[in-house]
């Protein structure tokens, strides 16, 4: 009865990958040798919203603050040592994904309706919209990472933290594996691996 309850509560609590943690260097390799196929789609959460923080606002009141600018900046800029040569960046219509996709890399970004509606056919929308050999960025919100953390397995995953990422490798079949999430202060850990030299 123990084992069943600690098992059940270890499922429950379930989530991706911390790709920043110490342990997760073969998923790191993994999930760069897929980037460099242009297999892999991110889920951004946008940076930090003003209307839910009292930093001051990069511009309205629903868009992000000057501190999610910078955050989101920071992601892009790892983003950009990956490699954008072979990568499609898609923005939620809102003020706070526009922002942050622009933050990230310095221009706008490709506006789809489905980034925001969301819901049961996330995962068939990001696995439609994925060109093979093409890496896809889609900056969107946390409801919508939930939606599809909930369609891939990951039913009780902690809710994503402003401007973390979710990488997900899609096959040319359209078969989709989740690699892991890393955080905004994370990055040094993928961009620190050999692989990427």
């Amino acid at each position: 009865m123990a084992a069943a309850l600690v098992t059940g509560f270890a499922v429950w609590h379930r989530s991706p990958v911390n790709l920043g943690s110490a342990g997760a260097q073969a998923v790191r390799a993994e999930l760069l040798r897929h980037w460099h196929a242009g297999d892999v789609s991110v889920l951004v959460r946008h940076a930090e919203r003003c209307d839910r923080s009292s930093n001051p606002c990069l511009g309205p009141a629903d868009g992000i603050t000057r501190l999610g600018s910078d955050s989101a900046a920071a992601v892009g800029r790892g983003f950009m040592q990956l490699g954008m040569a072979q990568t499609d960046v898609f923005t939620s219509p809102l003020t706070r994904t526009a922002q942050t996709a622009h933050s990230m890399f310095g221009k706008e970004a490709l506006t789809q309706e489905w980034l925001a509606s969301c819901g049961t056919a996330l995962r068939n929308d990001v696995v439609a919209h994925k060109i093979a050999h093409r890496n896809t960025v889609l900056v969107t919100h946390s409801g919508c990472i939930s939606d599809f953390e909930v369609q891939t397995g990951f039913k009780h995953a902690a809710t994503s933290q402003y401007s973390s990422s979710l990488f997900v490798s899609i096959g040319t079949d359209g078969q989709l594996q989740v690699l892991g999430v890393l955080n905004d202060a994370d990055w040094h850990s993928l961009l620190s691996d050999k692989t990427l030299k």
